[in-house]
């Protein structure tokens, strides 16, 4: 069953915007990703959470992926830098793409993991090596308005067989993860917003994909059609398919205003959680059965990235300026 309450439990603050989290298996040891070019390390579950921080980037870190003792970050200045978690030592540093990196998703056996930027190309990765295996190559790099696209985001299947990637347009592509194959293409052109009078520009985009536990539906987020695009005044807006059919199973138009930026499923392949926000924050509940959302909760800031614990009663999340954990039940 979906969950009926979400209770915030405790938060720290900071100055900065927490942009991207990796989390350690079974603890509260989070790894945030800030807009100063820093990696934070924290553990919100500790009586009295501090913020550790290492230099890392020149500007925004927006993806990091955690392996054992390997943390990789990647960020606006087109970096990946491997990094060991425990001393602190870089590894190796990589100019991964031409392009600011938007996201990186770790594989679920944590040997790979994937990058993606707005050069259009999403590249896999082994986590211990740093040697490149794929280059996937399949989004247009220009919007049919004949603006530059960007290449938001991307997830791993829970059995590690497939890759989504989704962009600015709401197109999504899912990939053979070991060969590196495209297998199928869909459509969300309802995450797209095109301004033709005002200001020449668009906004929106797919900015969050997630498969469901069983591989079988996979959920893309992002803001439907927006009246004033210098505000993220829209609905937030969700996708939901069936993937391998390539069917659309139902669209989530939540009462909510803002981007939904990111998704944790809980583990019965009924319910997922969606965060995100405009000015303010948005955490949403959202029913595949019932097909509607079920709770909508404000958050104290407006949420960039998300992650579930193991037994799916807390909630892991970042954003504007703090960081939190909140009870699911």
């Amino acid at each position: 069953m979906p969950p009926e309450k979400i209770k915030l439990l405790k938060e720290a603050s900071s100055k900065e915007i927490f942009l991207s989290l990796a989390r350690v298996k079974d603890t509260g040891r989070l790894f945030l990703g800030a807009s100063n070019g820093q990696v934070y390390d924290i553990d919100l579950l500790a009586e009295k959470p501090e913020f550790k921080s290492w230099e890392t980037h020149s500007t925004y870190v927006t993806g990091l992926a955690l392996s054992g003792e390997t943390l990789v970050s990647g960020g606006y200045d087109c970096k990946l830098i491997w990094r060991n978690i425990t001393s602190g030592e870089v590894i190796r540093t990589v100019e991964g793409h031409s392009r600011w990196i938007r996201k990186l998703a770790v594989s679920p056996d944590r040997q790979r993991f994937a990058s993606v930027a707005d050069d259009m190309v999403c590249r896999v990765w082994e986590m211990e090596s740093g040697k490149l295996v794929h280059e996937l190559k399949g989004h247009e790099p220009i919007t049919p308005n004949n603006f530059p696209s960007m290449l938001y985001t991307v997830a791993f299947s829970p059995n590690g067989q497939h890759l989504a990637t989704a962009d600015r347009v709401g197109q999504i592509c899912v990939w053979d993860a070991n060969g590196g194959g495209k297998v199928q293409t869909l459509q969300a052109p309802g995450l797209y917003t095109w301004d033709p009078k005002q200001r020449i520009h668009s906004i929106g985009g797919a900015r969050s994909v997630a498969f469901s536990p069983n591989g079988e539906t996979l959920v893309v987020g992002g803001i439907g059609h927006i009246g004033n695009i210098d505000h993220l005044d829209g609905p937030s807006r969700v996708e939901a398919f069936a993937w391998q059919k390539g069917e659309k199973l139902h669209e989530f138009l939540g009462d909510a205003k803002g981007l939904v930026e990111s998704f944790a499923f809980g583990p019965d392949n009924k319910w997922f959680i969606g965060v995100g926000g405009d000015n303010g924050g948005l955490i949403q509940v959202y029913d595949l059965e019932a097909k509607k959302v079920t709770k909508s909760e404000k958050a104290p800031m407006h949420v960039h990235a998300c992650v579930l614990n193991e037994v799916a009663d807390k909630i892991f999340a970042c954003g504007h300026g703090k960081v939190g954990v909140w009870e699911v039940s």
